[in-house]
């Protein structure tokens, strides 16, 4: 059985926005800087080989690179992360990936080569990806994955901008917030709550208190 590959990093996409609730001082929050989910966004290129009908369908594996990904069956040893969701398109454009993913593989569009059918063509898109075993940066508190989701905790990191890190205290730096609940809007959240963090979604604004 055949492999394919992706060369690619592992990146961290979602930009979040938080607001102070004294004086609304806007802050924008990035991924957790503790791993791949800081790495800056870029798509990847990918090799089609023949392994499965469509490359990281839901439910297939991939192994881990420093710069690649290679699609390998799960029962293999080599196997590292899952396919939770995989979507056409571009991120921005696109549905946002289940809230616990680890990382998010961007697959860049491939084209047969002359000569062949089209079988071996792959459209520009997107995995979402959950590591097969711990850690899992995008749970609750992890401090990483490419959303910010009620049990995260967030620090200032200056320049007005605020990122995740570990809630538990492991990361490079410690917590400062923590995203209690999410509601439709800013009214609702409860009267303790230091920091507004927007999570899109059905449930738009993160209501963080101070930890």
């Amino acid at each position: 059985m055949r492999e394919r590959s992706s060369v690619g990093v592992v990146c961290a996409l979602l930009v979040l926005v938080a607001a102070l609730l004294t004086g609304c001082q806007v802050l924008r929050a990035g991924a957790g800087d503790d791993g791949p989910a800081g790495a800056t966004p870029r798509a990847t290129t990918t090799q089609p080989s023949g392994y499965g009908a469509v490359f990281l369908a839901v439910d297939e594996c991939s192994s881990f690179g420093s710069t690649s990904f290679t699609e390998v069956p799960c029962t293999s040893e080599r196997a590292a992360a899952r396919v939770v969701a995989r979507y056409d398109g571009t991120v921005g454009g696109g549905p946002l990936c289940p809230a616990t993913t680890d990382f998010v593989l961007h697959i860049s569009r491939q084209s047969p080569s002359s000569g062949e059918d089209g079988d071996g063509s792959i459209p520009q898109g997107y995995a979402c990806m959950r590591n097969l075993e711990p850690p899992h940066p995008g749970d609750p508190g992890g401090g990483g994955g490419p959303r910010t989701i009620v049990g995260d905790c967030v620090y200032g990191s200056g320049s007005g901008q605020v990122r995740e890190t570990a809630c538990d205290g492991s990361g490079k730096r410690k917590p400062q917030y923590k995203v209690a609940k999410a509601v439709a809007g800013r009214a609702q959240c409860p009267a303790a709550t230091a920091l507004y963090v927007q999570l899109n979604g059905a449930e738009p604004v993160g209501c963080a208190r101070r930890v």
